[in-house]
């Protein structure tokens, strides 16, 4: 990851990943996972972005993004970061210190930077939808992508809320 490129200089759809340091099970407890959702919430308002479409895994997350202005990305995900790892370090301290002992309070909560992949149509939109849904699948923790409470595949299958709005984009 260090070394790709980033290209934020089109309005483009990003499917975006990003790690707990070391690939840690941090995300495990349900409330870690309302956290980085409900940051995701904060940031899409404030950016004016839409998601098309995410899942949040034990120890990484995938989503799709769209915003509005190039060269928002990095601001973007900076603060998704930062915020959910603030507060879920701030949620471990406050009496959840079996999840406190997994993390070295010198380590970082996430992975330094992030993974981005551009989307220029709707086929290959489809195929990271499909590819992100069927994660918790391929990790045993499910057997349909509808069972994975945390990710969006609920909405795409019933128009069930997920917690976080979504939106198509062309």
């Amino acid at each position: 990851m260090a070394n790709r490129q980033i290209i934020d200089d089109k309005l483009y759809a990003h499917f975006v990943t990003f790690s707990c340091y070391k690939r840690r099970r941090l995300l495990d407890h349900d409330y870690t996972k309302r956290i980085v959702l409900g940051v995701l919430n904060e940031q899409l308002e404030r950016q004016s972005a839409k998601c098309v479409g995410f899942v949040v895994m034990p120890d990484h997350v995938h989503a799709i993004v769209w915003l509005p202005e190039t060269g928002q990305l990095s601001r973007f995900m900076h603060v998704w970061k930062r915020i959910s790892s603030y507060n879920i370090r701030r949620w471990f301290e406050d009496g959840n210190a079996r999840y406190l002992e997994r993390i070295n309070s010198s380590d970082p909560f996430w992975q330094p930077k992030y993974y981005s992949f551009e989307i220029y149509s709707r086929a290959k939109l489809e195929e990271k939808l499909v590819y992100m849904h069927q994660n918790p699948v391929r990790s045993g923790l499910v057997e349909h992508p509808v069972d994975w409470k945390w990710s969006s595949a609920r909405w795409y299958e019933n128009r069930q809320s997920v917690g976080v709005p979504i939106e198509w984009v062309d």
